[in-house]
């Protein structure tokens, strides 16, 4: 059975396995200080372990982004994005922000169009 857990804080133990098996690189940061200023994040639980989760950075005031969506490569195809996606968003509004962000890869358009995004022209600088 599927848990979505508003804010849960998970260990960076399991953000560091979840996001090595999503994107293939190992990771090791503890996310714990970014969380902490969050607007909220969500956790996927599957059996008690982290297998999705979604963050939301915000301004302060009323733009806020969707960060980090990942659901483990096990468990994707079954909408599990699309649920957090959806709740993040729908806490974002509760939370006061006015206008969600999201940036995406081509291959995510349909992802985020069933969730309600539209296009925009934006702009980007890689720093590293």
């Amino acid at each position: 059975m599927l848990d979505l857990r508003i804010d849960p804080f998970p260990s960076p133990a399991e953000l560091n396995a979840l996001f090595s098996a999503v994107w293939g690189s190992p990771h090791n940061r503890d996310f714990t200080p970014i969380l902490s200023r969050s607007l909220t994040h969500i956790g996927a639980y599957h059996d008690n372990q982290l297998i999705g989760f979604v963050n939301v950075a915000w301004d302060g005031g009323m733009h806020a982004f969707i960060l980090d969506t990942s659901v483990h490569p096990d468990m994707r195809r079954q909408g599990i994005a699309t649920r957090m996606v959806r709740q993040a968003t729908n806490l974002a509004r509760e939370r006061g922000a006015e206008w969600l962000h999201v940036d995406f890869e081509p291959h995510l358009t349909g992802l985020y169009r069933a969730c309600g995004f539209r296009p925009t022209e934006a702009g980007l600088i890689k720093l590293e």
